[in-house]
């Protein structure tokens, strides 16, 4: 039997995660640089890729399609993905990109889970600020991955995680502030569901699209945001067709 979610907007946040409401202090240090840390942030990273890869890759017959086309660029680039698992969309895209310096952008909710709060979304999470303060912060972290680690940052567009969801979620082009803004790349990262042989969840593939290059200086910044949106949108929208298999069911209460 399906799993039903009911919502009203696509926008509804359908998940509540440990602490919903967990709060960052306004002195929280996003890219802590200390040795201590820098030493941690690589153990708990390849300790993070390895989780992913055992148990999403491998128990969750996770494939990925189109990943050579990562090479095709040489510095930092952004990530556009459909939000379809709470844990799993993090970990499996620890297995895809290079993990040195890759990054997600992240509600500070995921801040208050026990233990992976603390010990891996630190190292790796990009909080999104609740304030000026704190929004400024984010920026200056931002630029700091994308042109100088020369990392990459994944964004979920979608903002709130709808899990084994087939579709794609409308999003706003303010999501593409960052690549415009910064000169940078982007990618897309569509994740697709397909029926398991001998089971009710369901396998998985990865199509990687792009990239999709610096933005056309003869525009505005805002026509700029606008057309990399419809690029990432129409992408993800036709990746998304190949998902034949519903394991959640999504019904919009009137």
């Amino acid at each position: 039997m399906k799993r039903i979610y009911y919502y009203q907007k696509t926008t509804d946040d359908v998940v509540d995660s440990h602490d919903q409401n967990f709060s960052l202090p306004d002195n929280y240090v996003i890219l802590p640089n200390s040795l201590g840390a820098r030493i941690w942030s690589t153990t708990a990273r390849h300790l993070a890729c390895a989780f992913g890869w055992v148990v999403f890759r491998f128990f969750d017959h996770v494939k990925v399609v189109g990943q050579e086309k990562l090479k095709q660029v040489n510095g930092g680039y952004f990530i556009y993905g459909n939000h379809t698992r709470p844990m799993g969309d993090v970990f499996t895209s620890l297995t895809i990109f290079p993990i040195k310096n890759f990054y997600a952008i992240a509600n500070q909710a995921n801040w208050g889970i026990p233990f992976i709060g603390k010990y891996l979304v630190r190292y790796g999470g990009l909080p999104v600020g609740k304030n000026m303060k704190q929004s400024l912060k984010l920026i200056k972290a931002i630029q700091t991955v994308i042109k100088d680690k020369k990392g990459e940052i994944l964004i979920y567009p979608e903002a709130h995680v709808w899990p084994y969801y087939t579709k794609i979620r409308p999003f706003d082009a303010t999501s593409m502030h960052f690549p415009v803004k910064l000169n940078a790349p982007s990618f897309v990262m569509t994740k697709t569901y397909h029926k398991k042989w001998l089971s009710k969840r369901p396998s998985a593939v990865i199509y990687i699209d792009g990239p999709f290059f610096y933005p056309d200086t003869n525009l505005s910044r805002k026509e700029a945001q606008n057309k990399l949106h419809d690029e990432i949108w129409q992408v993800m929208k036709q990746r998304a067709k190949n998902s034949d298999y519903e394991y959640c069911q999504y019904i919009q209460k009137k």
